[in-house]
């Protein structure tokens, strides 16, 4: 069996070996990140985390260099969700080996969480909700239009009410573009509200929009997901 057979197969059992080991190093790397922030840590704790960090970011690095080798199409791995999303995950690794000021590289810190996309690929669920982002792609992008041009309205509609009697809450359009986020999303955090009857009225009519924001997209992508379910169980009984 090559190499290539057990990084990109997840159907035999080295592969499978492959894979979990890989996954054990997310979760590990995830608990790690955790741990670390904990406060008062003693320095032999902080060292140990840090070699660890490097040990498995280093694994990492290898893991992406053995898949853009036994890749068929290299550059479309590279370019391909998985491949930035591996690349990201070794980024910091590889910019603190050069000669950089690393307090600039505290940012980078942040490409940690997404080990966690790395867990994707070796979930079919996760599989099965990407082909239903793919099928449901136009009807997403025009809710998100729709949504977007509706956001704008309620706060260009929360600004005419009430900037009158709230003129620091509400001392521009895009101010109350938070307003309307929140409301829009029927979060609404009450740090700002409407004060006024045409407000409330206002705020009422947005509230019933927003109720139809949080439905909308959870409909189209459970349909999504149905029709996909629906291919799998087709090509299994053929």
């Amino acid at each position: 069996m090559s190499i290539a057979d057990i990084v990109q197969r997840s159907d035999t059992t080295p592969g499978r070996i492959f894979d979990w080991t890989v996954i054990a190093l997310i979760v590990i790397s995830i608990v790690m990140l955790s741990i670390a922030t904990l406060p008062d840590l003693s320095q032999p704790v902080r060292s140990f985390l840090t070699i660890a960090e490097i040990f498995v970011l280093a694994l990492f690095a290898l893991e992406y260099c053995l898949r853009i080798v036994t890749a068929p199409r290299k550059f479309g791995y590279i370019f391909s969700f998985y491949g930035i999303v591996d690349l990201m995950t070794i980024v910091p690794f590889c910019l603190t080996l050069g000669a950089i000021d690393l307090r600039a590289l505290r940012i980078l810190r942040l490409f940690r969480i997404i080990r966690i996309l790395k867990l994707s690929r070796y979930s079919q669920a996760m599989s099965r909700f990407r082909e239903a982002l793919a099928l449901a792609r136009e009807e997403i992008v025009l809710f998100s239009a729709v949504t977007a041009i509706l956001l704008y309205l309620a706060a260009l509609g929360i600004y005419h009410f009430e900037h009158a009697a709230q003129p620091e809450a509400f001392s521009s359009v895009l101010h109350s573009l938070w307003w309307a986020a929140v409301t829009l999303t029927t979060v609404g955090y009450g740090d700002v509200y409407p004060v006024t009857t045409g407000g409330k009225l206002f705020t009422f009519v947005i509230l019933m929009c927003g109720m139809g924001i949080v439905a909308v997209p959870a409909g189209i992508i459970a349909g999504a997901l149905y029709r996909v379910n629906q291919n799998e169980d087709r090509e299994k009984s053929l």
